[in-house]
């Protein structure tokens, strides 16, 4: 991609020199992104950390400092992952919940159909029946 538009852009003599220096930028940046991937680092490292966490003044009599623009852009997305996953968190519990529901009724179905057909016959129901009117 990088090479064709080398081609377009430049006459034929300029095109060895100037296509070196793309690829060989474009190359490096994605070992480096590889690299950082690959021991679970952030692709980008001025995401994190106390420069970009930090507060940018303080002042000397201890008074809080106003949040920056990227520490409220975080904190209102953090807030949105947090409401999110409680959410799905809740859809969650409900469908257990409901399966565990649907499974006790299936259950208390059976069991009242296994009742209805077996019952006591012959001398045992004559039995039974004696033994609920005392």
């Amino acid at each position: 991609m990088i090479l064709l538009r080398c081609m377009e852009r430049y006459p034929s003599k300029q095109i060895p020199t100037i296509c070196a220096r793309f690829i060989s930028l474009t190359t490096s940046n994605n070992l480096i992104q590889k690299w950082r991937v690959e021991r679970g680092l952030p692709i980008n490292p001025n995401v994190n950390g106390v420069l970009a966490d930090g507060q940018d003044y303080s002042y000397q009599d201890g008074r809080p400092t106003p949040y920056g623009v990227g520490q409220i852009k975080r904190i209102s997305k953090q807030r949105e992952l947090a409401e999110s996953i409680m959410r799905l968190t809740q859809e969650v519990d409900f469908a257990v919940e409901r399966h565990r529901k649907l499974k006790q009724a299936e259950e208390r179905y059976r069991q009242r159909i296994m009742n209805s057909k077996l019952k006591p016959k012959g001398a045992a129901l004559l039995n039974a029946k004696n033994e609920r009117h005392k």
